[in-house]
């Protein structure tokens, strides 16, 4: 596997990425780094996981700080930033700048993200102070460039990460006019699963002579990835294989319909002895903070989330993705299912299938390209103890604590549960990382919406007022280094 160094990566990148114990490039960056290091504008097409984050991360800190050979590094001037990413959901343009901050600092160079949701205020002070590069979701940088707050007229290089999503999301039409006020000489990378929806306009339109890398497409299932498909005869026997499948020891994410339904199982896992924190819309900014931090550095091995989860977050050594409701296309199932096997680390991924959704999971499963023989399954079976492991394989409910405590949405719930408590009430057991262990308290108001980008195809909402986007995972634990990082604290990307 080629190293930075060989690749061209200028030594002082190379000296910050080996002190987080990254030596070695992953496909799409040893395909990528000597054309974008060149200053060509790249079309590169990879999965979730891939490490797509430090591909364009490495080339726009190196070039704006002028360590490649022959390019001025930029001058600094307020209100006028010289580098912009755009991501289609907070959570990403979180992790994006975790991952770019390091090599940015390494550089001298100043990294801000900008997004809905929160105050504008601070970005304002921010960008008026004078910052290099901008990680942005489309609607907050479209309010505050009709403001008059950011110009980006100096931007010499653009990125846009997972433009299909941001196609999904609808935000095409905004992310053709942000690119239209960038510098039109200016280097531009695009990086996406697919090229539909739209996203194929703003190749021809806005890239020039692009390279085009194909990695692997959205349909190609990763070969460190097990699939599992068990058939359950019904709802009770569902709900125990459930408890069963989250019942291990190492981290499961696992996902659900509705925001409604999340909440509801993790807190009957929690009430089970089998801590659990949730992760959907109706949960306010803070709450979404706490419990991925929760989850992230240990304080709970159980994440119950929708699809919002499904893109943009990153936390190392997750084992295993439960599809306890089967999503609707097989794009979700591919995304939800990146949540495990990452960075070329192994997991595996079992969906539940009830007998009325058997045909439409055989056809998702077929679009997917995977290619899995279905088990039907009770709990106890075999097939789901080698999941989970034999001590893990039964669960004892845990004792009901007496005082109910108040659940992440903010409403009285039943004992034992709310590893993320609204208004922090104390619960039974003692906090690990701000979450509980059977149902102590992790603070925060309930908040609204989603604070999505909008629905697929349509996209509108409100950002900060206006338009809505998934709010910032935490930074702290095993969450960061998005795409350029190796699974695991110990081999961290």
């Amino acid at each position: 596997m080629p190293t930075f160094s060989s690749l061209g990566v200028p030594e002082v990148l190379v000296r910050s990425l080996a002190q987080g114990g990254l030596t070695d490039a992953f496909p799409i960056q040893t395909a990528t780094l000597p054309d974008t290091l060149a200053g060509r504008d790249v079309l590169g097409r990879g999965r979730t996981g891939s490490g797509k984050t430090l591909a364009f991360s490495l080339p726009l800190v190196a070039r704006l700080a002028g360590l490649v050979a022959g390019v001025q590094g930029v001058r600094r001037v307020p209100g006028r930033p010289s580098g912009l990413v755009l991501a289609p959901t907070r959570e990403l343009a979180s992790q994006i700048a975790a991952t770019l901050e390091p090599l940015a600092k390494a550089a001298g160079l100043h990294v801000t993200t900008i997004f809905g949701g929160v105050s504008q205020r601070p970005q304002e002070s921010v960008l008026k102070a004078g910052v290099d590069i901008v990680v942005a979701c489309p609607g907050r940088l479209e309010d505050l460039m009709k403001q008059g707050v950011v110009s980006l007229a100096a931007i010499k290089i653009t990125v846009l990460d997972e433009a299909d999503h941001m196609a999904d999301l609808g935000f095409l039409p905004g992310v053709k006019r942000i690119l239209a006020a960038t510098d039109p000489n200016g280097q531009r990378m695009l990086f996406s699963a697919t090229l539909d929806n739209g996203v194929d306009l703003i190749v021809q339109r806005f890239l020039r002579n692009p390279l085009r890398h194909a990695v692997d497409s959205a349909e190609s299932p990763v070969s460190a990835m097990t699939h599992h498909v068990f058939l359950v005869d019904g709802v009770d026997a569902k709900k125990d294989v459930v408890h069963q499948l989250a019942s291990g020891t190492g981290r499961r994410v696992l996902f659900m319909r509705t925001k409604h339904q999340a909440k509801k199982l993790a807190k009957q896992l929690t009430a089970a002895g089998v801590p659990a924190v949730d992760l959907h819309g109706n949960l306010s900014q803070g709450a979404r903070e706490r419990n991925l931090e929760a989850f992230s550095n240990g304080g709970v091995r159980v994440l119950v989330a929708t699809d919002i989860a499904a893109r943009g977050i990153h936390v190392d050594e997750v084992e295993l993705v439960v599809h306890v409701d089967p999503p609707a296309e097989h794009k979700a199932y591919l995304h939800r299912s990146g949540r495990t096997a990452r960075a070329g680390s192994e997991g595996a991924v079992a969906t539940l299938v009830l007998p009325q959704e058997e045909s439409e999971v055989r056809t998702l499963t077929r679009l997917a390209g995977i290619k899995v023989t279905p088990r039907r399954v009770r709990a106890g079976d075999p097939a789901l103890t080698a999941l989970v492991g034999e001590q893990a394989a039964h669960v004892t409910p845990a004792p009901v604590v007496a005082e109910p405590v108040r659940t992440s949405s903010g409403r009285r719930g039943g004992g034992g549960g709310g590893a993320a408590g609204g208004r922090g009430r104390r619960g039974g057991g003692a906090t690990s990382g701000g979450a509980t262990s059977g149902g102590a308290r992790t603070g925060g108001r309930p908040g609204g919406d989603a604070r999505r980008a909008g629905t697929a195809g349509g996209g509108q909402g409100a950002d900060g007022g206006r338009r809505r986007e998934g709010a910032p995972a935490s930074r702290g634990g095993a969450v960061g280094m998005s795409m350029g990082s190796r699974a695991g604290s110990r081999r961290s990307r």
